[in-house]
C-alpha cells in the first residue's frame, strides 16, 4: 500500500518526530511511504528516504507574509501546492495521514479540494492544536473564548500565531467549515481526550475520532544519573524543573518569576530549560536558565536531576514532557490544562488549578511531594 503523510516537519519537532516514526513503522510491515513537509530542510538522515518537500523557504516568507498582510492564513502558496499535487497524483497513494497543514506551507483549498476527488483514498488526520475549527488561532483557552462554537469573529488573538495586522476569522471559518467537512472516509486522531472533546463540539463533529496519546522513547527518558546538581552548585537544594521548546506567556514563565519570589532561595532553586537569549538576560538571578538543548540524553539528565517538574501551562494539547519526566523518576505538578491530566501516572504526581502558583508554593515546599 502506498501511504502519503502531510506535515509541515519531517523528522523534527514533536509532531515532525511522530510522523516520521509513523512511516517508519508502515514501512516495516512492507508498505511504501513517503512525507511531504514544507518547513525546515535539514531532515535527519534516517528520514530523507522518505522526505518530499512542498515549496521552497521564499514560499513560506511569502505564505508567511501574505498571512500577516491579509489574515488569510492557510490560502497561499498556491503555485507550490499545484506542484505538490501534480506529484501526489503521480505517487497516487492508497491511505492519507495529515498532520499539521497550518505553517505557511501549503493551501488548504487547493488540498482539500484534491482530497474530495479521491474518494477512495482513506484519511487519516491527526489534530496537534485546535487550528482545525477556528477562524485564527491555534488556541484559545488562554483567552477563554468559545466563538469557535458557534462562529469565529472579532479574534482577541490575531497579533498571535499565525499573527496578521488583520481579523479575517470571519470568513476563515466560513471556509474552513466548507473545506474540512464532507471528506467521504476521513477519520480524525487527538492525542488527548480533552482535544476529542472540543472537537466534538465543532463543526468537524460528523468525523469519527480517536484518542491517540503521544509516546515518548523509554530507552531514552529513563533515570539518567550525571553530575547535573555538582555542575551548578544544587546538591543541597530542591530543584524545580520546568522545560518547554518555546517559553511564552502562556507557557507560564510568569508564573516561574513569580514563583522565585516566593521561595527560599537557600533551600531552592528553579532551573528552567530551551530559554532564548534574551529571555535569559531579563529572568531573576535565582532562576538557572538554559538554552534549548536537541541532546536528549541530556534532558533525561535534567529530567532525573531534579526534585520535582513544574509545569504551569495555560493551553496545552497533551503534555508531553509531563509523561517524559515521569519516565525520568520524577513526580510533576502540572495545571488542569488541556491533556495534561491525563499525562499523570505517578501517585505523587499532582494537578492544580491552572493559575495557582500558591498551590505550587505550598506542595513544592513540603518534605516530600
Amino acid at each position: 500500500m502506498r501511504i502519503l503523510f502531510i506535515n509541515e516537519l519531517c523528522g523534527t519537532g514533536s509532531h515532525g518526530k511522530l510522523a516520521a516514526e509513523q512511516a517508519e513503522r508502515f514501512e516495516r510491515d512492507g508498505h511504501e511511504v513517503r512525507i511531504a513537509y514544507g518547513r525546515h530542510p535539514n531532515v535527519p538522515d534516517r528520514y530523507k528516504r522518505y522526505a518530499v518537500r512542498i515549496g521552497s523557504k521564499f514560499d513560506v516568507y511569502v505564505h508567511a507574509l501574505m498571512t500577516r498582510l491579509t489574515g488569510r492564513h492557510g490560502f497561499f502558496s498556491r503555485r507550490a501546492t499545484k506542484k505538490f499535487l501534480r506529484w501526489a497524483d503521480d505517487y497516487d497513494p492508497e491511505f492519507l495521514w495529515l498532520h499539521n497543514i497550518h505553517g505557511y506551507y501549503i493551501n488548504i483549498e487547493l488540498l482539500f479540494s484534491w482530497i474530495k476527488s479521491r474518494p477512495g483514498m482513506k484519511v487519516f488526520w491527526t489534530l496537534h492544536d485546535c487550528w482545525s475549527f477556528t477562524g485564527h488561532c491555534a488556541y484559545f483557552t488562554f483567552e477563554r473564548c468559545a466563538k469557535w462554537r458557534t462562529h469565529c469573529e472579532h479574534c482577541p488573538r490575531t497579533n498571535k500565531y499565525p499573527a496578521s495586522f488583520v481579523d479575517a476569522s470571519y470568513e476563515n471559518f466560513d471556509r474552513k467549515r466548507n473545506l474540512f467537512t464532507g471528506v467521504r472516509d476521513m477519520t480524525l486522531i487527538t492525542p488527548s481526550k480533552w482535544l476529542a472533546d472540543l472537537v466534538k463540539e465543532s463543526f468537524l463533529k460528523g468525523y469519527p475520532v480517536e484518542v491517540h496519546y503521544n509516546t515518548i522513547d523509554e530507552n531514552i527518558f529513563k533515570p539518567t544519573p550525571s553530575d547535573f546538581r555538582e555542575r551548578h552548585n544544587l546538591v543541597d537544594k530542591k530543584i524545580i524543573l520546568g522545560v518547554a521548546s518555546v517559553w511564552e506567556e502562556r507557557k507560564g514563565l510568569d508564573d516561574f518569576v513569580r514563583l522565585s519570589k516566593m521561595l527560599d532561595a537557600e533551600k531552592f532553586a528553579i532551573v528552567l530549560v530551551g530559554l532564548k537569549p534574551e529571555q535569559i538576560a531579563k529572568l531573576p538571578k535565582e532562576i538557572i536558565a538554559i538554552r534549548r538543548t536537541n541532546n536528549q540524553k541530556e534532558l533525561a539528565e535534567i529530567y532525573t536531576a531534579a526534585d520535582v517538574f513544574l509545569n504551569p501551562t495555560y493551553e496545552e494539547t497533551f503534555g508531553l514532557t509531563n509523561v517524559e519526566a515521569e519516565a525520568c523518576g520524577t513526580p510533576v505538578i502540572t495545571y488542569d490544562t488541556g491533556g495534561c491530566p491525563e499525562t499523570l501516572k505517578r501517585e505523587d504526581s499532582k494537578v492544580i488549578p491552572c493559575g495557582d502558583i500558591e498551590a505550587a508554593k505550598e506542595i513544592i515546599e513540603r518534605e516530600k511531594i
